[in-house]
């Protein structure tokens, strides 16, 4: 399976963002709004970074820095992992694990078409998980017939 197939899958493609200027606490906003870990950061159309949960909790709070007066371009993570749309699940997974991280933004010969998070992997794999024990149970039960 591949990255492409995970976002058809998804109820809802909905990409939020937030510019590098914006203050921590719209971030925030939006993150609870939405209930969603994190937000891509956008710039005149361009990806420039991502900002989380981790990165409020360990730039944000643990610094000493105030949600309303911290801009987001302080502590957004801009050093981004990304994933093309034709890698396979499998590979996002070894980079989420490997990475310690659980938003991977998908872009395509530079374009930004959607986000994956570890909760898509892991409902994609639980899901496929399903259809194969479904279709083994009829297998051996001979109701495919």
């Amino acid at each position: 399976m591949n990255i492409k197939q995970i976002l058809q899958r998804k109820p809802i493609n909905t990409i939020y963002s937030v510019s590098p200027d914006e203050s921590v606490y719209h971030a925030l906003e939006l993150m609870a709004e939405k209930n969603i870990g994190a937000v891509l950061v956008m710039a005149d159309g361009n990806l420039t970074g991502i900002f989380s949960e981790r990165d409020y909790a360990r730039k944000g709070i643990l610094m000493g820095r105030a949600s309303k007066e911290t801009h987001i371009h302080e502590v957004m993570t801009s050093k981004l992992i990304t994933v093309t749309s034709t890698d396979k699940l499998e590979d996002a997974m070894r980079i989420m694990a490997d990475k310690h991280i659980r938003h991977l933004p998908v872009v395509d010969e530079g374009t930004l078409i959607g986000i994956i998070s570890i909760n898509d992997v892991v409902s994609t794999i639980i899901n496929d998980q399903k259809a194969r024990i479904n279709s083994l149970e009829s297998y051996i039960t001979g109701s495919m017939y």
